[in-house]
């Protein structure tokens, strides 16, 4: 539209200087300056020019040969900038006509698996191409692969080279044991600690006791106890309680030769078997009973432990006990299954025996 308006100014002014020779420039000047004022009428404050008004200006400076002279509400340089700006507008509107800025993404499934690949795996750009190839994926360079990845690592800085927690976790199961604390309210309002190892393998509880007052010492008494012989676990993991003090860590290191492993700050998931062993005490068995004292609760914990090592069925042992069981079938017409109580009828356990 603006091209066709240039157009026909430029025809008028045209015409003018054919037929008003002697008079054009009077006419042209005259013109230029009634355009001016009439914009200062129409606006109280400092005017803002439209692309109307540009264009008419662009095209009397193409057409008058004396137009700056009439010009007053802006300088000549702005009118030739506008010609320069409205040349690169026509232009870059033609060279992206139906496309869009910038090289081309990749697809959303290739991002989406680059992706992946970073996450599941400590690889860097050369070795995600090279499964990408494998893939089928052959539109796409390794300089994308390690755009994509450096993107990838700006938001997820803690997996850039460091080894999963749960990696660690499922290759070393069968070397690692965890202890923890959980407490427990007594009838007379007291607190009572429970301290408990549990071994990640079989998911175990290799040991466990209960004071009210505990502290670094009757830990590692309690670590020499559940470990004597040269027992304890490559690694033992722990959370930030200050109980597990440094006292505690180098007992670990130098007497018992285990790593101890600290858990992040906030992070209860790092130390889930046993976050998941109270759990299971508490719905199984704390949340039904009433804790008179340190040997009531003593009683019923030896007996849960007993119940849970022995005969307690776990999902992630494949339905068997961290100890073992062995399928005991029918092994006589006239036997029946009867049942004998645990923990006084909370739970119980099954087994055949002969009808009277």
């Amino acid at each position: 539209m603006y091209r066709i308006l240039v157009q026909l100014i430029t025809v008028f002014v045209k015409c003018i200087q054919t037929i008003h020779k002697s008079k054009e420039d009077l006419i042209l000047e005259n013109l230029a300056l009634r355009q001016q004022l009439l914009i200062y009428q129409t606006k109280k404050t400092k005017p803002k020019l439209t692309n109307l008004d540009r264009t008419f200006w662009i095209a009397l400076k193409q057409s008058w040969n004396k137009w700056v002279d009439s010009l007053v509400i802006v300088k000549p340089e702005t009118v030739i900038d506008w010609q320069k700006r409205r040349f690169k507008m026509h232009w870059t509107k033609i060279s992206t006509k139906n496309k869009k800025p910038g090289r081309r993404r990749i697809k959303k499934e290739v991002r989406d698996l680059i992706f992946q690949m970073a996450g599941e795996n400590r690889w860097g750009a050369p070795r995600i191409y090279s499964e990408l190839l494998m893939r089928g994926y052959s539109d796409v360079s390794e300089a994308t692969v390690s755009r994509y990845l450096k993107k990838y690592r700006s938001l997820h800085p803690d997996k850039k080279k460091q080894q999963s927690w749960m990696t660690f976790l499922k290759n070393h199961r069968d070397l690692i044991s965890a202890m923890d604390f959980f407490i427990v309210p007594t009838i007379n309002f007291n607190i009572l600690f429970v301290f408990f190892i549990i071994d990640h393998h079989r998911r175990t509880i290799r040991h466990f006791n209960i004071t009210n007052q505990p502290c670094a010492l009757w830990v590692i008494q309690q670590l020499r106890n559940a470990f004597p012989f040269d027992q304890a676990p490559k690694y033992l993991i722990m959370d930030r309680d200050s109980i597990f003090s440094s006292h505690v860590k180098g007992f670990l290191e130098r007497q018992l030769g285990a790593e101890p492993k600290v858990t992040s700050y906030r992070s209860p998931w790092q130390n889930g078997v046993a976050e998941r062993l109270v759990k299971s005490i508490r719905n199984e068995l704390l949340n039904h009973v009433v804790v008179f004292n340190e040997d009531h609760l003593r009683r019923l914990m030896r007996e849960y432990v007993g119940y849970y090592n022995k005969d307690r069925c776990h999902l992630s042992l494949n339905r068997d006990s961290p100890m073992g069981r062995k399928v005991d079938s029918k092994h006589s017409k006239n036997a029946k299954v009867k049942s004998e109580p645990i923990l006084g009828g909370l739970h119980h356990k099954y087994i055949w025996r002969k009808a009277a």
